[in-house]
């Protein structure tokens, strides 16, 4: 039987059979369809009206917030995550050390080993939290990794964080399916265009208690104002007394459809997402008797992947094997028929 929440995440999209594969891209919902093609059409016609895309960044600012459990007014918009890295990077003491996880994704890893100011040691995820001491400055690391869908305990490394440890958190492959209560870390950041369904170009960034005394605004641009269109010119610095001090300019299309899809998923809400997503994601594995898993995300080495894009299946290979996602938008069917499929093969 359908639950009433993957009845009605089905209904939010265009039905893609056989798409596993969010965490590459995820499928927009219908409403940001029909919001691209309105504000496509008003450029088209020459309506294009700046301001009015101020309302589509508040939605997405408030939905995000929503979605990551955190208040609007910690969340700051960017156009990349290792944007956010990068400022968290910047914003370290010279001679800082920073620990991450060294099979992470590189938008995590390069902003933090790029910089020759900053000592940045590297650890296996599963033993990341282990290895930190009084020498760590910093944890940078992914909720869920992007290769194969580890998840880093969250709950201990906010305790870890709440004992003096800065913490910088890449969410960009979790949020929308778990659970991140923002507010327990110093900065996160995540990209929309995978597990929220948004175009790409609109980034997240949720700034915790006291971080504002450390972090630095110095990507500041004409939107981090405190009025952006009251303070579009000349001096002095009149930048916004919250997160938006952080704000990039926004992809003024692409945050016009992020805010009708962050909208829907956060209606729908986080918890009731993820049981259906981690859900499809561990009968998968129940077929191939592997472990059940808290990850929506699933790595599998197959040689199965020329059988699965000939029946039309939709996956990424990453770290030479097989990645495939589950999403409220996908049905029994094509988790059992991929299963099949791969324990088929050699």
């Amino acid at each position: 039987m359908t639950s009433d929440i993957e009845t009605a995440g089905m209904s939010l999209f265009e039905p893609v059979p056989r798409y596993l594969n969010t965490a590459a891209v995820g499928l927009p919902t219908r409403a940001a369809l029909a919001e691209l093609d309105r504000r496509i059409d008003e450029w088209r016609t020459g309506r294009c009206d700046p301001p009015s895309f101020d309302a589509d960044v508040a939605g997405a600012r408030s939905a995000y917030a929503d979605i990551v459990g955190t208040d609007p007014s910690s969340v700051a918009m960017v156009g990349a995550v290792s944007t956010a890295a990068g400022l968290v990077a910047a914003s370290l003491p010279e001679g800082s050390v920073v620990l991450a996880a060294q099979e992470d994704f590189t938008s995590v890893l390069f902003p933090f080993l790029a910089d020759d100011r900053l000592e940045t040691r590297l650890a296996p995820l599963d033993v990341l939290l282990d290895r930190v001491d009084d020498d760590v400055s910093l944890i940078a690391v992914s909720a869920a990794q992007s290769a194969d869908g580890r998840v880093i305990d969250l709950d201990s490394l906010a305790e870890i964080g709440a004992q003096g440890v800065r913490t910088y958190v890449d969410t960009t492959q979790a949020a929308g399916w778990m659970p991140i209560h923002a507010s327990r870390f110093d900065v996160t950041a995540c990209h929309s265009y995978k597990w929220l369904c948004a175009p790409r170009g609109v980034g997240f960034v949720t700034i915790g208690k006291g971080v504002a005394g450390w972090l630095r605004p110095i990507n500041a641009g004409w939107y981090a104002g405190d009025d952006p269109w009251q303070s579009i010119y000349g001096p002095p610095v009149r930048l916004a007394g919250d997160a938006r001090r952080y704000d990039l300019s926004p992809d003024w299309f692409s945050v016009a459809g992020a805010a009708r899809s962050l909208e829907a998923l956060a209606r729908l809400g986080t918890s009731a997402i993820g049981e259906v997503s981690v859900g499809l994601a561990n009968r998968f594995r129940a077929h191939l008797d592997i472990e059940p898993s808290p990850s929506a995300i699933v790595s599998v080495g197959s040689t199965a992947g020329e059988r699965l894009a000939a029946e039309g299946f939709v996956t990424s290979s990453r770290a030479g094997r097989i990645r495939l996602s589950f999403y409220i938008y996908n049905t029994v069917d094509d988790v059992d028929r991929a299963a099949e499929i791969i324990a088929g093969s050699p």
